[in-house]
């Protein structure tokens, strides 16, 4: 039975495979993603003008979103059902042009090209389904993927087309996020918050890491009502970013350049939560030695960021309601009123509809400061997040104690994605830095990991285990870890754990282990 591997034809088409995964790690932005997913196609084959059209449901037509070679036109569209590509789109089949010239339903409107590449050309277009992620039945056509190839015989243009499927389907979560961002640039252009086009598809703030659609969908709402006044309420678990996301909506306002305030509303007593939020005249109060603006004054022009907004007492409720109403405060001891201009953000991980049943939390604030409500899944709920996370923390980390650890091995990569993380992110962050402390080499092991993310079983500490079978655990996961380093070359595995070759592949052998499936281990971010 011939394998890609073994069928030389095919080994082209593996190569650009490993590279499109490579680069379509959780932390790249999807557009750039997409585009250098194109640029392959082109420098890797004979591919001309490869690009990705997008169906926009609210307007029912098909839109050419990217391509590696621009268009002609500004904005083209297509008709569901219309030309070839709104062929592949109504009946989500590929269809293959031998020659662009002879095929009376091409439409040759967006990148104008000349008779003699119309004579020479052939042109392939297949389907793009929605995200692996919704029921197989339910999975419905969101787009296309193109190229422009020259005319060869029908079997070569047939492997291009079976290959074009496969990479079709290796991007089909970006292409929803494209989608989706298409459909959040109309809406806020409609809104009047963004003039024309933005190139800038793609809302990825420095201090976020996001890998996961859900939380794709919470910078989408950040990008909503960050160029806004309106009021945000960020909603979630202790520790899962609330105040990372209130800093990427402030930095995505026109107040950017002003400043942004934070409270944390629990840890004042309330007595001193009040003259925080709003100052005080010299001799208020036994202590108040001299006058003192309040954190509202500070944030004037800019953001403040009220967290665990649920703390607050009814006394301070009740003057941020004003401050929110009347955008003027008083400080305590005065009887002057001042003005400011604040956007609120506010945050808690309390049920404040139940705070507002029991009558410990105002109701008309509530309503206030709920005009657009972000809700932070917990890190458990997102596990696509814990090792671009874990990471990106270990760069942090290995760079601040000067440490050159350069990855996390497998068996550490399963118990962080297996663990339940109550912490969230904040424990998530805790954990690393711990394991960067600890480590002594250049690989995060499982037994550098905190005790409660560890069991008997993936410790191999298991009373049950004689002591020749933990020493083979310890074996197999240093086998594993040389060959994904070397992408399954056992000659390579071998000098980096300075054995011979005859020992690996006997030890390999031994414990079963497939050291193919490691040739595109690097490329799939598991180093």
């Amino acid at each position: 039975m011939t394998t890609i591997t073994d069928d030389k034809r095919l080994q082209p088409y593996l190569g650009t495979l490993q590279k499109i995964v490579s680069d379509m790690g959780p932390q790249r932005p999807f557009q750039s993603t997409l585009k250098s997913l194109l640029r392959t196609l082109a420098e890797n084959h004979d591919f001309q003008r490869p690009h990705i059209v997008i169906f926009d449901p609210e307007t029912r037509t098909l839109k050419l979103s990217l391509s590696q070679t621009p268009a002609k036109a500004d904005h083209v569209e297509y008709e569901p059902g219309v030309g070839v590509t709104g062929q592949v789109f109504s009946t989500g089949q590929p269809v293959i042009v031998p020659r662009i010239k002879d095929h009376p339903a091409f439409l040759n409107k967006a990148f104008g090209r000349t008779d003699e590449e119309q004579e020479t050309l052939a042109f392939i277009c297949v389907p793009v389904l929605g995200p692996a992620d919704e029921p197989r039945q339910g999975r419905e056509v969101i787009g296309t993927l193109s190229v422009d190839t020259p005319s060869v015989p029908m079997p070569q243009l047939e492997s291009h087309c079976r290959f074009l499927e496969v990479v079709a389907g290796m991007i089909a979560n970006h292409a929803s996020y494209l989608q989706e961002e298409m459909a959040r640039q109309k809406h806020l252009m409609t809104q009047g918050l963004i003039v024309g086009d933005s190139n800038d598809i793609g809302f990825t703030p420095s201090n976020v890491v996001a890998a996961s659609k859900a939380m794709r969908l919470v910078l989408n709402q950040a990008a909503q009502v960050g160029p806004s006044r309106a009021t945000a309420l960020l909603r979630g678990e202790s520790g899962t970013g609330k105040e990372l996301l209130a800093e990427a909506i402030h930095q995505a306002s026109p107040r950017r350049e002003m400043p942004l305030i934070k409270l944390n509303c629990a840890a004042l007593p309330s007595e001193l939560v009040e003259s925080e939020l709003f100052g005080y005249q010299k001799g208020a109060f036994t202590g108040a030695v001299h006058t003192k603006k309040g954190l509202f004054e500070l944030a004037n022009k800019g953001t403040l960021f009220l967290d665990e907004v649920g703390e607050l007492s009814p006394n301070a409720q009740a003057k941020v309601l004003r401050a929110i109403q009347e955008q003027e405060i008083q400080r305590l001891g005065s009887e002057q009123t001042i003005t400011v201009d604040v956007r609120l953000i506010c945050a808690t991980h309390q049920p404040l509809e139940e705070l507002v049943e029991r009558g410990l939390f105002r109701e008309d604030l509530y309503y206030r400061i709920n005009v657009f409500p972000i809700f932070i899944p917990p890190l458990r709920e997102r596990r696509e997040d814990i090792l671009p996370l874990a990471e990106h923390f270990l760069r942090i980390y290995s760079d601040e104690y000067s440490r050159s650890i350069k990855r996390i091995s497998t068996p550490a990569i399963d118990l962080l994605t297996q663990y339940h993380w109550p912490g969230n992110i904040r424990e998530l962050k805790n954990c690393i830095e711990r394991a960067v402390l600890v480590c002594d080499e250049q690989v995060i092991r499982t037994y550098h990991l905190p005790p409660s993310l560890q069991t008997a079983e993936s410790t191999a500490t298991d009373t049950n285990l004689s002591f020749c079978e933990a020493v083979a655990k310890f074996e197999q996961e240093l086998l594993v870890d040389a060959l994904k380093k070397a992408r399954g070359n056992m000659l390579q595995a071998a000098r980096d754990l300075r054995v011979s070759y005859r020992i690996v592949n006997y030890k390999v052998k031994k414990y079963g282990i497939d050291a193919k499936k490691f040739a595109v281990a690097k490329a799939r971010g598991m180093k």
